[in-house]
């Protein structure tokens, strides 16, 4: 890989794009119905971007969708998935439908995510791992795979992962497919580093007022936490033309 330019990431969080920034392109969001997705998804129509909302949440993707809608932004679209059980095939479809009915792909965040159990590894149940890894690690494989023949046909292709630094006691499953997840990054960064350029990079909030937080540390007061809107800023950053040929990088925060 190239030495590519380093971001601030304290500078970033109050990035405030042109008016506009992402006219035309077409956004993959996953995880959209709540938390880090649904607050990138919004931004990135307040930007100008037709969303394509992914989610197995129905009900809150309409929400996100119904909100877009009432602000005036391009039309947003819904795709329902749940990618435990999601196939092959589903995401090849997903991808063809995305070219068929919008076609083109601009940038895809790789942001849903499942923690499963926070166990120690003796006593993780096999079962549950195979599921933790699918939603976290074979998903955001099958997906970006499936996307990138519409990706690389895009002038300003960018992806973005939600990463997350858990490599430690009991977070099994998600902290090897979060490590995973980190390879994954940077083994797209370089192939895409060369004449067929494509942006790379990754966005660790640290802890935020999510669902996913409270599930996982019920004893935390979640008002101490910032919430998912004050990190839109990088994800922008990183999908628009702003950040050039920055790749390869991790953003990370602890705004504790």
């Amino acid at each position: 890989m190239t030495n590519q330019p380093t971001m601030d990431p304290s500078k970033l969080l109050d990035y405030r794009p042109a008016p506009e920034l992402l006219r035309d392109r077409v956004i993959l969001v996953t995880g959209a119905a709540q938390g880090i997705g649904r607050a990138v998804a919004l931004a990135c129509a307040a930007g100008g971007a037709t969303v394509v909302l992914l989610d197995k949440t129905i009900k809150g993707l309409e929400a996100v969708y119904d909100e877009i809608e009432s602000a005036g932004q391009p039309q947003a679209a819904i795709y329902p998935m749940n990618f435990e059980g999601a196939t092959v095939k589903d995401y090849g479809d997903l991808a063809e439908n995305i070219g068929n009915e919008l076609g083109r792909l601009d940038g895809i965040v790789n942001n849903a995510g499942w923690v499963g159990a926070l166990t120690p590894f003796k006593h993780f149940d096999p079962d549950v791992w195979a599921r933790v890894m699918s939603v976290n690690l074979h998903a955001p494989f099958l997906l970006t795979r499936a996307c990138l023949p519409l990706l690389e046909q895009a002038p300003d292709p960018a992806i973005v992962f939600s990463a997350q630094a858990c490599s430690r006691a009991y977070w099994g499953a998600f902290g090897v497919a979060k490590a995973g997840l980190e390879s994954m990054l940077a083994i797209l960064a370089d192939e895409y580093d060369g004449e067929r350029f494509m942006r790379v990079n990754g966005v660790d909030t640290g802890p935020a007022c999510t669902t996913l937080r409270r599930i996982n540390y019920p004893g935390e007061d979640p008002n101490t936490l910032p919430t998912p809107e004050r990190f839109v800023g990088p994800y922008l950053y990183l999908l628009g033309p702003d950040a050039g040929r920055s790749t390869g990088q991790i953003l990370r925060y602890d705004l504790r």
